[in-house]
């Protein structure tokens, strides 16, 4: 089953309302709206692309351990990916889909590192209940998924809809934006280059990781 077969599966079960998920249809119907709404506004019109130059940073491992995309890419190239959160179900599968492929893009020469608002508590959480053997880096604020063009601000219905939900995000990320990124996925090539980009303002809908084999295996055969 492909990864978005399995995220497929699980929507249907979760508007369906089989156990463990009773979810009111207005609260399915309020989500159906933000997402929308997030299409409509353009804002994947601001993610970076195939081609653009990937900003430059450092950000904090679950441990603590600064972590620098520039030392990364001076190893080879260097997959990215960007995570909603320990509570954000599809991300979590996203997650073992890629700790499934992680071989295969270790053989072909590549980095993954996953990129969070959530705090480093959370992404410890993360790494250990889907059992990751990559890091998930700390982004406070969004200020990283910003400079990929993947940050956007909750309208005010759905941050309602969060707090009645006991969904926190301010509690999660340890900061009051109530931001979060749109996911994406970015191969980047040791030249800075971003060789492979897929965002989707949907968070229901994921690339396969073999997507990114292709882009993988070219970026390895140039240094920088």
């Amino acid at each position: 089953m492909t990864l978005q077969e399995k995220l497929d599966a699980f929507k249907a079960d979760f508007r369906a309302g089989k156990p463990p998920y009773k979810v009111p249809a207005d609260v399915i119907a309020t989500m159906d709206r933000a997402t929308s709404e997030l299409i409509a506004s353009g804002a994947l019109g601001r993610a970076l692309r195939a081609g653009d130059v990937a900003p430059d940073f450092e950000l904090a491992a679950p441990d603590g351990t600064p972590v620098s995309s520039r030392d990364l890419l001076d190893q080879g190239p260097l997959i990215v990916s960007f995570y909603r959160g320990v509570w954000c179900p599809y991300c979590n599968m996203e997650l073992q889909a890629l700790q499934e492929a992680l071989s295969a893009f270790r053989e072909a020469g590549a980095k993954l590192i996953a990129i969070s608002p959530q705090t480093r508590v959370n992404s410890r959480k993360s790494v250990r209940q889907n059992g990751l053997d990559f890091p998930i880096l700390s982004d406070e604020g969004n200020i990283v998924a910003a400079a990929f063009g993947l940050r956007f601000a909750l309208p005010d219905y759905l941050i309602e809809l969060y707090t009645n939900l006991k969904n926190d995000l301010p509690s999660f990320n340890g900061d009051s934006s109530w931001t979060l990124p749109m996911p994406g996925r970015f191969v980047i090539g040791q030249d800075g280059v971003i060789r492979y980009a897929e965002v989707n303002p949907d968070y229901t809908r994921r690339p396969e990781p073999s997507d990114m084999l292709p882009a993988v295996r070219s970026a390895a055969l140039v240094r920088a």
